[in-house]
């Protein structure tokens, strides 16, 4: 290496670091928006022979503020609202009458409020840096859904041009090259379409039920069905099974037993077939490879974690398959 290649060494990294310190304070609307871009880009490849490319990237930004931005924002809303009242011992839910009822069943007095107290305030710490902090993830979080539409909109536009631009920077045979996006994309398929978005559909329709059944806080039990229903079979279970309890606990046997057949037929019909329909069968990655994925994205980036983390892994194991077996050919 001579001087004038040791010196681009040197900027290439000084300026990447750089870089990061810019984009990582909104890295994960940087990856939402790539995500949305990567589910949105097939409609638009259809889209834009009848009406233009500027004009199918419009009408995929709009529909993607209705459809997605608008509901999240609501749910988020009353997300925090309710962790916000977890947290500060201020729930809807009737945990004396329940740690009264386990009293009497077992003789033991139970904290249940104090365990759910714990659990608010862990929520809050993890997903918005503490109770304190919802106003400031708010305002960030304004700023970051601006930047993920426009960003969306650019990247429906110019998205085949930037997957060139990336094909033509990795210094790989093109065969190589071919195999490992072909991976990438399979992996990111699989875990955004298969695991993650089953799992959302699971919760929002065991969702309905508990609001049906009369569930509080159902918004936040939802989203804690999201999480645990990446786990098939046993992880919606996690959440709707002590949700029944509760209502057969508080005096509701009839909304605990119909909450129970709901969750039984229903939701477990949803895991059972459309996991297996939705799931590419190119690519198989563990469930719990994808919840640790799950909690360790949520952990490190906030609630967009939750398909930040997964697709990670999915990567990663990607690029492992391709070094298994094209190490020696490069």
């Amino acid at each position: 290496m001579n001087r004038g290649q040791a010196f681009l060494i040197g900027l290439l990294g000084t300026v990447a670091l750089l870089t990061a310190f810019v984009v990582f304070p909104f890295i994960e609307y940087v990856i939402a928006a790539c995500i949305l871009a990567y589910v949105l880009y097939p409609l638009h490849w259809r889209l834009r022979t009848r009406v233009g490319g500027m004009a199918s990237a419009l009408a995929l930004v709009g529909g993607t503020v209705g459809a997605v931005v608008v509901p999240l924002a609501y749910i988020g809303v009353v997300f925090v609202r309710e962790v916000a009242a977890i947290a500060d011992r201020e729930s809807d839910l009737n945990v004396a009458v329940v740690e009264e009822r386990i009293l009497g069943l077992t003789g033991r007095e139970p904290d249940l409020e104090g365990a759910l107290s714990t659990l608010g305030r862990g929520i809050a710490e993890t997903m918005f840096g503490g109770v304190g902090g919802f106003v400031a993830s708010a305002a960030k979080a304004g700023i970051g859904v601006g930047l993920s539409l426009f960003l969306l909109y650019y990247l429906l536009r110019e998205g085949p041009a930037f997957v060139a631009w990336l094909r033509d920077l990795i210094p790989l045979p093109d065969r190589v090259t071919d195999a490992l996006f072909a991976k990438v994309d399979a992996a990111t398929w699989g875990v955004v379409v298969g695991h993650i978005s089953v799992a959302i559909g699971q919760a929002l329709i065991a969702g309905v039920g508990f609001w049906l059944a009369g569930v509080p806080d159902a918004v936040f039990w939802t989203f804690m069905m999201a999480v645990l229903a990446l786990l098939p079979l046993i992880g919606a279970f996690l959440v709707w099974g002590p949700a029944a309890a509760y209502l057969a606990l508080v005096g509701e046997p009839v909304a605990a037993a119909l909450l129970a057949a709901y969750c039984l037929t229903v939701v477990s019909l949803f895991d059972n077939y459309a996991r297996p329909i939705v799931i590419d069968q190119r690519i198989h990655i563990n469930p719990g490879v994808i919840l640790v994925g799950v909690a360790g994205g949520i952990y490190a980036v906030g609630f967009t974690g939750l398909f930040v983390g997964p697709i990670v892994i999915g990567v990663f194991v990607a690029t492992l398959e391709t070094v298994r077996e094209d190490y020696d050919r490069v």
